[in-house]
Formats: structure tokens, C-alpha cells, sequence
């Protein structure tokens, strides 16, 4: 009997390739994600390493400054806020994507496994047929 062939293969491998595309994608706009949230998080340490190095102040020229320093981190949070956003939005859609390649993927990876499932059985029906004529041979040449 001929060799097991999946007929879809080269589209299988495929559709693979792009899983592994949107799987990096993905990481891409998760990482920018990150990155994002990291600097929201030395804002907000700034912000309080700020406020810890004012408390207790009482110079003019301190407070002014801290009030520029304070306008300035409130600008940069808000721009990395609307970042934040529109990094989620990619995100999302890259999230998206991948679900789709791999409901794709699994589709045909299940369409696979039942194809070699079967041919696997066939595999076996003949073996089966090839040793029951052997049998039949083998008792035939005896009682002659």
C-alpha cells in the first residue's frame, strides 16, 4: 500500500507560517503594551519621589518648580495613557488575528489526524486480508 499523503499539506504548512506570523505580531504589540505600562510606572515614581522631595518645603522657587514638574508628568501620563489605548486597540486586533489563524490551522490539523486515522484502518483491513490468505493458502497446501 502507497504512503500516507495529506492532500492539504502544503496548505497546512501554510497556514502555520502565518500562525507563527500573528503569533509574533501579537508579541510585537504586547511588548509595546509593556513598555508603555513601564513608563506610566516611572511617571507615577516620579511623581511620588517628587512629592517626597518637596514635603516640608516651603521656598517659592521649589514650589513653582515642582508645579512645572508636576504639569509635565500630568502631559507625559496622559500622552502614555492615549498610547496605552491605542496599543490595547492593536492588541486586540492582532489577538484576533491569530484566533483566526488558528481556528484555520486546526481545522485542517483535524482533518489530517482523520485522514491518517483512516488510512491507519485501511492499513489494517489489509493486513488482516493478506494474512487470512495466507492462512487459507497455508491450510489449502496442507490437506493436499
Amino acid at each position: 500500500m502507497k504512503k500516507f499523503k495529506f492532500e492539504l499539506e502544503k496548505i497546512l504548512e501554510f497556514r502555520d507560517f502565518e500562525k507563527q506570523q500573528a503569533e509574533g505580531e501579537l508579541a510585537k504589540a504586547l511588548a509595546v503594551e509593556t513598555e508603555i505600562q513601564n513608563n506610566l510606572k516611572k511617571i507615577a515614581e516620579q511623581y511620588a519621589a517628587l512629592d517626597k522631595y518637596m514635603s516640608g518645603s516651603l521656598d517659592f522657587n521649589d514650589m513653582v518648580s515642582m508645579s512645572r514638574n508636576k504639569s509635565l508628568l500630568n502631559y507625559q501620563k496622559e500622552e502614555l495613557l492615549k498610547q496605552l489605548a491605542q496599543a490595547k486597540l492593536v492588541s486586540e486586533e492582532k489577538r484576533k488575528i491569530l484566533q483566526e489563524c488558528m481556528k484555520k490551522t486546526s481545522a485542517l490539523e483535524k482533518m489530517k489526524e482523520i485522514q491518517l486515522s483512516q488510512y491507519k484502518e485501511e492499513l489494517k483491513q489489509a493486513e488482516k486480508k493478506r494474512l487470512q490468505a495466507l492462512a487459507v493458502s497455508k491450510i489449502a497446501s496442507d490437506h493436499r
